[in-house]
């Protein structure tokens, strides 16, 4: 995971991103930390993409990665795995999309929370810890 931060914070509203210009929207995260050796997992799901919507992604740049931008600047995480889940009567429909990165620098945690409280925030989602 990468991190360019930008010395003033102008209003950004904060995005993920597959493709260059092509905001997606996050249907849930889950959090979860290996207790043997402190890394922690991010698990992003989306209903859908717009990447694959109308094949847009053929249009714009694949990053190789995913992108979170926000006013601080971007984090870039190679995802460990991606997965996507199909269903309807053919078994063609798109029923969204599974992707996951790991973290291992606590600096690079905390710079991935402080995006998500933006990112939640801005698109109303809460943060509930299981107990």
């Amino acid at each position: 995971m990468s991190d360019t931060t930008s010395s003033v914070e102008p209003t950004i509203e904060p995005t993920i991103e597959f493709f260059a210009g092509l905001p997606e929207t996050l249907s849930n995260v889950s959090l979860r930390k290996n207790k043997q050796t402190g890394d922690r997992t991010v698990l992003f799901t989306f209903q859908n993409l717009k990447a694959i919507e109308k094949f847009q992604s053929f249009t714009n740049e694949f990053h190789g990665s995913i992108r979170l931008k926000d006013s601080e600047g971007e984090i870039s995480a190679e995802p460990s795995s991606l997965k996507f889940m199909f269903g309807g009567d053919e078994g063609d429909d798109l029923k969204g999309v599974k992707c996951s990165f790991e973290i291992h620098e606590d600096d690079h945690w905390e710079r991935f929370m402080r995006f998500m409280n933006r990112y939640a925030q801005a698109n109303g989602m809460v943060y509930q810890d299981k107990a």
